[in-house]
């Protein structure tokens, strides 16, 4: 099985790969392809910014980065999925299992689409404020984009079902969950990037928050602070 040319076709035609995920074709094979092709991307690009630092920190950015992902998933799509059965859904957990894996997928295929250019800041730019800002800009736009796909997606896949009012607000409530959990399992996972003349850790200490610490940054890139 090539994981890749699956993942590959997906992008090419996603509207077929909504109708198969409808209609519940391959969605084991769908769901093991898209996991690891994900994962292949996201550990890549994961290396690629923890090169700012050490050889350790290349190795252990590569592991968290597809790990804050999967993790995030775990922990919010059973939130999804039963609201959504309680709203009338008929679809399957491994429907919405692909459908996130779908759109993680998306987001990982657009970071390796960045990476050139964070290599290219990583190498002319020797300040690490602006390094890590760009790089949340990064996270930023691509999760829009991955978010966006998930919920016409879902949208899509639910439109056969018993029709219910509430469910796009429920799915535009869920993705800010997801959202929100996401940025602050960053938070906890760090550091990806590793601060200069620090010496190397696989985890920091837990304070502040994800929203704080990125203001500061900015206030600090400012000279506001």
């Amino acid at each position: 099985m090539n994981h890749f040319v699956i993942m590959m076709s997906f992008l090419r035609d996603r509207q077929r790969f909504l109708d198969e995920v409808y209609k519940g074709i391959h969605i084991e094979t769908k769901v093991i392809s898209l996991l690891i092709c994900s994962s292949s991307f996201l550990a890549l690009y994961g290396g690629i910014i923890g090169a700012s630092s050490s050889w350790p920190q290349i190795l252990a950015s590569a592991i968290k980065l597809p790990a804050l992902y999967l993790i995030t998933l775990l922990i919010c799509l059973p939130t999804l999925y039963f609201f959504d059965v309680v709203a009338g859904s008929n679809r399957t957990f491994g429907q919405y299992l692909a459908l996130l894996l779908a759109s993680t997928s998306v987001i990982s295929i657009m970071l390796f689409a960045f990476a050139p250019v964070t290599l290219f800041f990583h190498l002319s730019v020797n300040d690490y404020l602006f390094f890590k800002l760009v790089n949340v800009l990064i996270f930023t736009l691509t999760g829009m984009i991955g978010i966006n796909f998930f919920y016409r997606g879902i949208m899509y896949v639910a439109s056969q079902d018993v029709g219910n009012p509430n469910r796009s607000k429920i799915v535009k409530a869920w993705l800010v969950l997801y959202g929100l959990v996401g940025s602050q399992l960053g938070w906890t996972l760090r550091p990806f990037f590793g601060a200069p003349g620090e010496p190397f850790a696989l985890f920091r200490n837990l304070e502040s928050n994800f929203y704080l610490n990125v203001l500061k940054s900015i206030g600090e890139a400012l000279g506001l602070s």
